[in-house]
């Protein structure tokens, strides 16, 4: 019997029994079990195990949601995080705890904040140039995390177990350890020769994580003793309490900049998600300060109005011996160019500078946008400005339970290991998310992401980002769940993921496993690929005056997908993930 099956049950088995017995004459006609699915696509197989075991044991999607995100920041460290953020999208119908009446979509904003300290012109020397690496590695890198209160306000508003129940899972894989992953090692071994040269004072990622060895059971004892207390006194420990005082003492004596009072004023955000119709579908993504729901509403609608002109370049291509795959891959690098400005003028945290959200996604201003995407030719990027108006290691996972709710979840230290900062005596990493602010506008950050002032650091904003993670709906029922990491390649994985379902028919795992494009306006008429193009597809991108890079990563997306047939669930092959569709008794 799990863990799961015994604190849920605990104390419960006599009055559960007595109600049975009430009820069992007039069940004795009855079908006695009534099966419905439940899916989960979940990046490894310890998340995957633990959020099948807490649906199967009458666990929600958000419950499910609270126990793996805990689980993967014992068992993926380099992704999965305490000390780092994120974005929860939801559909719950059927979750309706907090009386918000005819309202079933809900979007978290658990992203890190600039520390109080903060400035705009902190990574910048005296000739105000940047300082290479300084808002990516050590302890100036970090944001204020926001994962632990991120988590414990989705719990206070739709959990339906014991907060402490659901931890328990992480605090035993940390306990007792999980077996090391080729990929873990792989990249625990990349990171610290990255890091070697990086940072101006020493850093302790070595003492935690260097010496990972394949198959290897690795224990992590200080990280077990942060979840349980946790587990006991909930986000009190991490923002005000013992976890709290080791995390500041530990910034303060090495120059980091977060406080005590920066982690106790610290609250994660409801805010009402990106909400557009596409093809008799409602797309719901996530809001600035993600750019991701706002990009891939503008890329699937300018899609489907040039869907008739893709269509003729294709049969022309194809009669001139041209793939229909170049004209693709052209006609989304096109999109992209478009979405990418706009990312880089008018989105930031929208507490601080005004996003026109509606005006972004709306038809009007995507037709304006639509207008000079050309099919023979390539737009000169110095020319594609900001319509007018009048981040790569981060980890997702998606969750559907039986009753239809449905997260959509995607949180990251930012880069593999964040910071390379490991809190003492806590056991966890910490993020280096403050790059994902334009340290200097006009200049592009480490995933070659060029931002405006509008994304520029001040004290307690939060920093743009591309997570996306997403929820379509179909006839008001959940058709997919999705979302992936990636860095800026996240929002373009998104949107080719949701038009290979809808556009190209393909299952689930098509859908994730395809080949992947992404353009992101610079590199000037870059094309980055995953896994691979054909001889004849790249010669002919060539001709047309692209330039091409293999990826050697480009997203790990999770993908739930409902069908005529029931639920379909993929993890990407470019991964570890594992993705399951079960029963739930009841």
């Amino acid at each position: 019997m799990s863990y799961f099956l015994k604190q849920t049950l605990k104390g419960r088995f006599m009055k559960v029994l007595a109600l049975f017995c009430l009820l069992l004459p007039g069940l004795v006609n009855a079908q006695q079990n009534v099966l419905n699915q439940a899916a989960v696509a979940m990046p490894d197989q310890y998340s995957a195990q633990v959020a099948q075991e807490v649906l199967v044991n009458g666990g929600n999607a958000v419950d499910a949601a609270v126990a793996s995100a805990f689980v993967l920041a014992v068992t993926y460290p380099e992704a999965g995080n305490l000390g780092g953020g994120g974005f929860m999208t939801l559909f719950a119908p059927s979750l309706q705890s907090d009386k918000t009446k005819n309202r079933a979509v809900h979007f978290l904003d658990y992203r890190e904040k600039a520390p109080k300290a903060a400035t705009k012109n902190m990574y910048l020397d005296e000739k105000q140039q940047v300082i290479p690496y300084q808002s990516l590695v050590g302890y100036k890198a970090s944001g204020v995390p926001g994962t632990v209160m991120g988590f414990w306000q989705a719990h206070q508003r739709f959990g339906s177990l014991p907060w402490a129940t659901l931890l328990q899972p992480a605090i035993q894989f940390a306990e007792q350890g999980f077996k090391v992953s080729p990929q873990l090692e792989s990249r625990s071994q990349w990171f610290k020769g990255w890091i070697a040269d990086k940072s101006p004072q020493p850093l302790n990622f070595n003492d935690y994580f260097a010496n990972l060895k394949t198959g290897q059971v690795f224990k992590q004892p200080e990280l077990a003793q942060t979840l349980k207390r946790i587990a006991k006194l909930g986000v009190k420990d991490f923002y005000t309490g013992k976890t709290a005082k080791l995390l500041v003492s530990q910034m303060q004596q090495n120059g980091g900049l977060i406080t005590l009072e920066d982690l106790q004023n610290y609250q994660a955000k409801w805010r009402k998600p990106v909400v557009a119709n596409w093809k008799e579908r409602t797309i719901v993504s996530a809001p600035p300060p993600s750019s991701g729901g706002i990009a891939i509403v503008q890329l699937l609608k300018m899609q489907a109005l040039l869907e008739q002109k893709l269509q003729k370049a294709i049969e022309t291509a194809v009669k001139e011996g041209i793939p229909p795959q170049v004209i693709k891959t052209h006609f989304y690098a096109e999109l992209e160019k478009r979405v990418y400005a706009d990312r880089a003028h008018f989105l930031g945290d929208s507490d601080f500078v005004d996003v026109p959200i509606s005006t972004l996604i709306s038809d009007n201003y995507i037709q304006q946008r639509s207008q000079g995407v050309l099919f023979d030719g390539i737009s000169i990027s110095e020319e594609i400005k900001p319509g007018k108006i009048e981040s790569p290691e981060t980890t997702h996972f998606s969750i559907v339970d039986a009753n239809g709710n449905a997260v959509s979840n995607t949180y990251t230290l930012n880069m593999p290991f964040g910071s390379g900062v490991v809190i003492e005596r806590a056991g966890f990493l910490m993020n280096d998310q403050m790059d994902d602010f334009s340290t200097k506008p006009g200049v592009a950050n480490v995933f070659g992401v060029v931002g405006g002032s509008a994304n520029a650091i001040a004290p307690e904003k939060r920093m743009l980002s591309s997570m996306s993670p997403t929820i379509v709906l179909k006839d008001n029922q959940v058709e997919m769940v999705v979302g992936t990491p990636g860095g800026s390649t996240i929002i373009t994985s998104v949107f080719q993921t949701i038009v290979n379902v809808v556009e190209e028919g393909m299952n689930a795992q098509q859908a994730v496993d395809a080949p992947r494009v992404h353009h992101q306006l610079l590199p000037k008429d870059q094309i980055a690929y995953n896994p691979k193009l054909s001889g004849l597809v790249k010669e002919a991108l060539q001709a047309m005056g692209y330039t091409l890079k293999k990826n050697n990563y480009m997203g790990d997306v999770q993908l739930i997908l409902k069908t005529q047939q029931g639920w379909q669930a993929a993890s990407d092959y470019r991964g570890e993930g594992v993705s399951k569709v079960f029963d739930i008794n009841r």
